[in-house]
């Protein structure tokens, strides 16, 4: 029997070693992007000023309203059917590609339209959604990145992006010292998507399978396509009342204020890799779990939401107590109107935080379609409550709105369903995380 579970381990353990490997990458690469986004995106703040600051948050904001159209929400099914069928690779990378460069020039040519009837007269906003609109069609070589996540080999990927983003951070710092126009830095934002790209092509051309040996099926294209058009709406509903603040901030309150509140979501987003990062770890014995102990399965919930409580709350509470000195420190006096900002929008990480954790219950439940109501709702009530808040609050109204959103869609949300009721009070019970941190075998 010793000899037995000695073979096992050996057999496992390179399976093992590859996920824990190719987690450590993908903490690295969020660590590493964190710094260099709060790092380089404050020095950018700071040299801007909250207008043009704005403006050119606003340009990123809108491509990302219509880039998630873009992706045709294909991630995860084709990690999936790569992992089913890896004879089939080169038909399902060719197909997928072919899919994102087709949707990358629509959506890149609706973007550009609809700048244009919504600014008619501003000639720099249309210059730097276009540029930025750019990125959408060379982001459709992150297909590649699929490739490597079924292999479990995601430090590939990791190094071409990771090496595009410090190129494109000294390109920037150099853009400040220069003194260089606004819109040099939407150059700046396209050019780190196409050295990304590159890096992807390099890589795969090495450790990969070459694009040349890529298949589009028509057949495999509408396969993918109906599988994933829920994806395509839960990520437009995410898209909306996670970035539609800042659009409706200019188009009521003008660049400053929107400058006022993208300067505090970026403070306060900054750590919403963290639930993604845990996730992915525990994900695995999460289901495990499901399948062989019901009450190990709600146990292991209970104390990831638990986790996922305390790492919130241990940002969100002394975050918003010292929002003052914070904001002073990072952006300095012109933009002290961003503490408040700060201070409500903080409490939105705690509804992020178990929101992202809830995605193990609705995987494994198969809730994914109860999911998407809940979503479109919260961009539904975002976008009601800036209407009327933002009016009279500006960048104040637009984070309450935002925190109320969050909560509704991650956590309140779940009582309007007798199957995700459970997941309710699970969540609840979390925030007494002292008492439920750690699962009993």
């Amino acid at each position: 029997m010793i000899a037995k579970l000695s073979r096992d381990l050996r057999e496992r353990r390179p399976g093992l070693m590859r996920v824990l490997d190719s987690t450590a990458w993908l903490a690295l690469d969020r660590l590493v992007r964190m710094g260099f986004g709060l790092i380089v995106g404050v020095w950018i703040a700071r040299h801007l000023g909250p207008a043009d600051f704005g403006e050119l948050s606003f340009a990123i904001v809108f491509v990302g309203l219509f880039g998630v159209v873009a992706k045709f929400g294909l991630d995860r099914i084709v990690v999936r059917d790569l992992v089913r069928a890896p004879d089939q690779a080169g038909e399902i990378l060719g197909s997928a590609m072919a899919l994102r460069v087709v949707g990358g020039l629509i959506v890149f040519a609706v973007t550009v339209a609809a700048i244009w009837a919504l600014r008619p007269d501003d000639r720099q906003a249309r210059i730097l959604v276009a540029v930025i609109g750019l990125g959408m069609v060379a982001d459709t070589c992150d297909t590649i990145d699929q490739f490597f996540q079924a292999k479990v080999a995601v430090k590939y990927t990791v190094w071409a992006r990771n090496g595009a983003l410090v190129l494109a951070s000294l390109v920037r710092v150099v853009l400040i010292k220069t003194n260089a126009p606004l819109v040099a830095f939407a150059w700046a934002q396209l050019g780190e998507a196409l050295v990304a790209s590159v890096a992807l092509l390099a890589i795969n051309r090495r450790a990969g399978i070459p694009v040349t040996q890529w298949k589009a099926r028509a057949a495999r294209a509408r396969q993918l396509l109906s599988e994933s058009w829920p994806q395509i709406l839960s990520a437009m509903a995410i898209s909306i009342y996670m970035r539609i603040d800042v659009i409706m901030l200019e188009e009521m309150k003008g660049k400053p204020e929107a400058g006022i509140y993208s300067a505090a979501t970026r403070l306060s987003e900054l750590w919403y890799f963290i639930p993604m990062t845990v996730l992915t770890t525990v994900f695995p014995s999460v289901i495990r779990a499901r399948e062989h102990n019901p009450a190990l399965y709600r146990r292991r919930m209970l104390s990831l939401f638990s986790l996922m409580s305390a790492l919130s709350l241990t940002l969100a509470v002394p975050i918003a107590l010292l929002s003052g000195p914070l904001v002073h420190l990072v952006y300095g006096t012109q933009y002290a109107q961003s503490a408040p900002v700060l201070t409500v929008h903080i409490w939105s990480s705690l509804f992020v935080f178990l929101g992202t954790a809830q995605e193990s219950w609705n995987v494994a439940e198969g809730l994914m379609k109860l999911n998407l109501y809940r979503t479109l709702a919260g961009a539904v009530i975002n976008v009601a409550l800036n209407l009327v808040l933002i009016p009279r609050y500006g960048s104040l109204g637009a984070a309450w709105a935002t925190v109320i959103a969050y909560a509704f869609a991650a956590v309140f949300g779940n009582l309007f369903s007798a199957r995700t009721r459970p997941i309710f009070v699970l969540q609840m019970k979390s925030l007494l995380f002292p008492k439920y941190l750690f699962v009993r075998p």
